[in-house]
């Protein structure tokens, strides 16, 4: 994991880096958590423009010290405490206050529900790119017409755009971009597979790679596991979902890809479905936004 942290320099040439610096070590568990007195400094730094000029680079530094912390939290709670959230994640600031539905009895906070999955990405020292997908991957919801509220129709749509934004201006691995769109597009998907249509679940399994890219596949999975996790009372469960499709990527172990995709799915299906205990498949994709 240090590979994925930069060298500690206290030697910041921008002012800003070092209000940065401060919440990045938060997450690191160096330091203690800013008194109200430090916070209130902090926010008239912030208000003074202490952030303007600050290099994309520079700042994604610091961001990135701070999500493969220990308590990536402790990080984002202090940035958006002092305002600074607002000036280099506005995305992920205007999360904050907008909620989801949720399998309890009440809709959860984006913005808390977030931070709760990069602490149990943190808990199993998850890579960057995991982090970073948890980090942004809901950003299209911040905007969902209020009417239709807890859900969010179409925020696929409004969060690609916003994404490939963030990852064009802090130029993130492009393995973190990636990640990002896959779990923007798949996490829910993956949260409501089920083992009543193998068909479904096999179309599913190739589309997130699980055949030909299975590290990719692996990280999805991760993010999807601490997505679930980030919810009250799941802290450090086992994810279901991800057990089940396991076994359906195992089940597929002895079908050899064809000349013929659809007969390759098809038997991929009638393998998944033997495994599943069911006969009930169909060409159908898992699908939903």
């Amino acid at each position: 994991m240090t590979s994925d942290v930069p060298p500690t320099d206290f030697g910041q040439t921008h002012p800003g880096l070092g209000l940065l610096r401060m919440a990045s070590l938060l997450a690191e568990a160096q330091t203690d958590e800013p008194d109200v007195d430090a916070l209130v400094l902090m926010s008239r730094q912030v208000d003074a423009g202490v952030l303007k000029g600050a290099a994309p680079d520079e700042v994604w530094a610091e961001l990135r010290r701070g999500i493969m912390g220990a308590a990536p939290s402790r990080m984002i709670a202090t940035l958006r405490a002092c305002g600074a959230l607002a000036i280099v994640l506005p995305e992920v600031a205007a999360l904050f206050g907008v909620p989801q539905m949720s399998e309890g009895q009440s809709d959860v906070d984006l913005g808390p529900h977030l931070m709760n999955g990069l602490d149990e990405a943190a808990a199993v020292a998850a890579p960057l790119s995991v982090r970073f997908a948890l980090l942004v991957m809901n950003v299209g919801k911040s905007d969902s017409p209020r009417e239709h509220l807890p859900a969010h129709y179409r925020h696929i749509e409004r969060g690609t755009p916003r994404i490939k934004g963030i990852a064009a201006r802090f130029d993130v691995p492009p393995e973190c971009r990636e990640l990002a769109l896959l779990a923007l597009a798949e996490c829910e998907r993956v949260h409501r597979v089920s083992k009543m249509r193998a068909g479904p679940v096999a179309a599913m399994l190739e589309r997130l790679g699980a055949f030909d890219a299975p590290d990719r596949f692996g990280r999805l999975m991760t993010v999807c596991a601490c997505d679930f996790r980030a919810h009250d009372g799941r802290a450090g469960q086992v994810y279901p979902k991800a057990a089940l499709l396991e076994l359906a990527r195992s089940a597929c172990d002895g079908v050899k890809a064809g000349d013929d995709p659809d007969a390759t799915q098809t038997a991929r299906a009638e393998a998944i479905a033997r495994a599943f205990r069911s006969v009930r498949w169909s060409d159908e994709t898992v699908d939903g936004n």
